[in-house]
Parts: C-alpha cells; structure tokens; sequence
C-alpha cells in the first residue's frame, strides 16, 4: 500500500489508475456486440437466455407421481405424490397412500401429516426426505415419487 501525505497525489494517482482501467475495458469491449452472425438483423432478434446456466430448470404447474416401498414384512406399498411447483421450489404437496396392511398405516398417515413441513417452501432439487414423523420406509415411496416429478417438470 503506497502512502502519501498530500491528497492531491492521491487524487493524481487515482485519476491515473482510472484512466489506465478504462484504456483496458476500451480493448475489451469488441467482444460483447453480437456481431457474430453475418445478418445484422438476425443479431438482433436473437433471444435473450435468462437464468443461471446448468441449472435444471422446472416447469411451473402441479404434477402427481406414484411411488413404492418394502414395508418392514416384505409387502409393497404404494403411496401417490402430487406437487406444486413455481420457480423449482414447491409450494404444494399432498401424499395419499393405499396401506396393505395396519403397520403401513399408522406409518403412511404419520408421513401424511408431516411431510408438508419438510418439502413445502423448498427447492425441489434440495428435497430427499429419509426419516418423517417417524416413518422411513414410507420416504422410500416418496423419493422415488419425486424423481419421477422431477423427470416430468424438467423443461
């Protein structure tokens, strides 16, 4: 760090430093016109790309998916997943389930209820769920769900 006691090199130096920057953007600067295309006119009407890029990108709108599971007897369970999504984050979700038995019962509603406060407000690409209100195996079902939404939502 260079100091100086007079505030008029500083300002010197300043002013130096600032017209050094823009003599190097002034070289630069070529290389942001669309001048590309051999069409003037086609530059122009080219669309803008908006959004970070890689990023997956979801379509808007509600999708449902069904989802299985081993109970703890061995049984398959199915339970049925619809999401909300806008702006890839969910703001719906609503789980149904079709129990074989009174074990994946208890355990299918105990999801039920909770699974909203894990998912809803949550971008659908941070969502995996392994443990809700005491249920496990039913976050299998729902998982596989949701990769299924996943696939469908992608624009």
């Amino acid at each position: 760090m260079i100091r100086t006691t007079s505030l008029s090199r500083r300002a010197g130096f300043a002013a130096a430093a600032s017209v050094a920057g823009m003599a190097a953007l002034a070289g630069c600067a070529g290389t942001t016109t669309p001048a590309a295309t051999a069409d003037p006119d086609e530059a122009e009407s080219a669309p803008l790309q908006t959004g970070s890029a890689g990023a997956a990108g979801y379509a808007d709108g509600t999708y449902s998916a069904d989802g299985s599971y081993l109970d703890g007897g061995g049984t398959v369970e199915t339970i049925s997943v619809t999401v909300t999504l806008e702006g890839d984050v969910i703001t719906d979700v609503q789980v149904t389930g079709d129990p074989q038995n009174p074990e994946s019962e208890r355990y299918q509603s105990e999801f039920i209820g909770g699974i909203s406060g894990e998912v809803v407000g949550k971008d659908i690409d941070e969502v995996s769920v392994d443990r809700v209100a005491g249920s496990s195996l039913t976050s299998g079902g729902f998982n596989d769900a949701l990769a299924a939404i996943r696939d469908d939502a992608a624009a």
